[in-house]
């Protein structure tokens, strides 16, 4: 009978996933407030209050969100982790000003102004202090969303709003330390925060130490071994694995997670790696936004409407200016600073886990709990709406010069060369394309191959060039060209076809084994082909032109009208390819 239960709760949450989150992309809404309306109308709070007096109800309903919980969860350890895939340690150590700076800023002053509001209304100090600083945080899982979905993660106001959300989630640690410390009434916290952070620190060199000399090996050894499987198992293991290290040392488990995806985003692996996650990201992501939404009892929001729609309210527009002034004083433009505040402005997912323990430590009461819950509850929900509203106000705020072009990616590629292959064609192509200060973008699968020219400085990457994810990461929608030079008949072919999925009109040049290989790869969209037998013959054909006495401009003249020949009648073509 679980069992079963549990298959239907699966089948509710992908119905929501494959037609509830659709259907609010069709009317041009965030999926992020698709799953969390999901949440609260097939959770137990919505739907599921009249499953007693309309059985039928039961199967569209979800009858155990704590069942579904540990894989929302999974779904922020790989947010964390494909964000991390995002960053380097030099991007991060440039980032350390806001993070440690406006991070601390923004979190301990709206703590502050949270706290105060709290003891002016009759809450003790202790509850008032958690109550604060679970309030204080904000959603990272809803606010990364929101900017991949708008593609902003790169610019100047996703970089800042990462930062900030990265020192929150280093806060978590601290905060549930303080709630035991207050539960238990006695003691003293300074040791119990010095072992957070000492078993952190160990945690930290662990996860670097195993990523230096065993994940990479073990990642090359499985791509050699040409199994995507095995490396989609190698990057989960690498995920759980800094997970649970973080989490034993009493650090939060998305920061191992993070680290991970640090660690791995430094490895030639790292497209491939992002590729093969995304939708199963996309899925736990999804899911963890459908139980938060379970959370919001739409009763509660109603019979205590007054306090809870008017502490939201407070909440949300003090730490929008908390933020914004935060913002303008650690230097940021008046556009960046609307559009991070209106992000960071809500609250966010982790006032649920504080406060959950909070309530098993008899810090704060249950009623006290539900109130705050909601609240945070309710923000969440608006997150998409408020988020939206801050990058209209912050576009009307960009300097003219600017236009729309705020939410293009730094490292956005234009202009460039795709060279799908870099073996012994491939490798003396790009030779000469850099001499000519060409710019390249090499795609190959030998991960020998890719770690020496990765070395040599080559811009070269793990993945398969006949999918068209690879092809995006590379930059096709802005490549002046592409040559295909895989050894691989088949695999070409499909290299030319996934090319032109994505560029109708863009010059894609082959390597063809033959001339059948040839007609192929014309079939499939090559602009010109290259047929290797036929440039073999011609070289071969010149020098025995000259060893018969031709001068050598003389042969060079022959060879080019033969070759002009073969490519403009193929029946002129040796007879070994018909």
């Amino acid at each position: 009978m679980e069992n079963e239960v549990w298959l239907k709760d699966v089948a509710v949450f992908l119905a929501a996933a494959g037609i509830v989150a659709p259907f609010f992309r069709a009317l041009k809404q965030s999926a992020v407030l698709a799953f969390l309306l999901a949440g609260v109308l097939f959770g137990p709070f919505g739907l599921g209050r009249l499953v007693d007096s309309i059985p039928w109800l039961y199967f569209v309903t979800i009858s155990d969100p704590h069942a579904v919980e540990p894989m929302g969860e999974a779904g922020i350890l790989f947010l964390l982790f494909m964000l991390g895939l995002e960053l380097s340690f030099g991007r991060l150590w440039a980032l350390r000003k806001d993070v440690f700076g406006l991070g601390a800023f923004q979190v301990l002053l709206s703590a502050a102004l949270i706290g105060s509001v709290a003891i002016f209304f009759g809450v003790a100090a202790a509850p008032a202090s958690i109550i604060a600083l679970a309030l204080a945080l904000s959603s990272t899982a809803i606010v990364m969303q929101i900017l991949i979905e708008d593609r902003k993660t790169a610019t100047p106001a996703g970089r800042t709003a990462f930062s900030v959300l990265l020192f929150q989630d280093i806060m978590v640690a601290p905060i549930l330390i303080l709630v035991g410390f207050l539960g238990i009434g006695g003691g003293s916290v300074i040791p119990a925060i010095g072992q957070a952070v000492i078993g952190g620190a160990f945690a930290i060199a662990f996860i670097g130490l195993m990523g230096r000399f065993a994940v990479r090996p073990a990642f090359q050894m499985a791509a050699a071994a040409g199994g995507r499987e095995m490396m989609l198992a190698l990057t989960l293991l690498a995920v759980l694995g800094a997970s649970a290290a973080t989490a034993y040392a009493g650090l939060s488990l998305a920061l191992g997670a993070f680290l991970a995806g640090l660690l791995l985003g430094e490895t030639e692996f790292k497209t491939q790696i992002e590729i093969d996650l995304e939708p199963f990201k996309g899925l736990l992501i999804g899911l963890f936004f459908m139980t938060v939404g379970m959370e919001i009892d739409a009763i509660e929001l109603i019979a205590n409407w007054p306090v809870i729609l008017g502490g939201t309210g407070a909440l949300v527009l003090g730490k929008i200016g908390l933020a914004y002034s935060g913002a303008r004083l650690f230097g940021k433009p008046r556009h960046v600073g609307v559009q991070v505040a209106t992000l960071l402005g809500p609250s966010g997912e982790f006032a649920f886990v504080i406060v959950g323990a909070a309530v098993a430590a008899n810090v704060i009461g249950l009623q006290t709990a539900a109130l705050v819950t909601a609240m945070a509850g309710l923000s969440m929900l608006v997150t998409p709406f408020i988020a939206r509203a801050g990058s209209r106000l912050a576009d009307r705020l960009l300097p003219g010069d600017l236009g729309v072009t705020h939410s293009a990616p730094e490292s956005a590629m234009k202009g460039h060369v795709i060279l799908a292959g870099y073996g012994r064609v491939g490798r003396l192509l790009g030779e000469l394309l850099l001499e000519e200060n060409a710019d390249i973008i090499a795609i190959d699968t030998d991960p020998k191959r890719i770690a020496q020219c990765r070395k040599d400085g080559i811009r070269i990457f793990y993945g398969d060039a006949g999918r068209v994810e690879t092809l995006v990461k590379a930059g096709v929608a802005d490549a002046a060209q592409f040559i295909v030079t895989v050894d691989n008949p088949d695999k070409a072919e499909r290299v030319v076809r996934a090319v032109r999925s994505r560029r109708k009109d863009a010059p894609i040049t082959a390597r063809a084994m033959d001339r059948k290989h040839a007609d192929r790869l014309i079939a499939a969209g090559a602009s010109f082909v290259i047929h290797e037998a036929a440039e073999a013959a011609l070289q071969l054909a010149a020098h025995a032109l000259q060893d018969f006495g031709m001068t050598p401009d003389a042969a060079r003249a022959r060879i080019t009208r033969a070759r002009e020949e073969i490519y403009e009648d193929p029946d002129k073509e040796s007879a070994d390819d018909n």
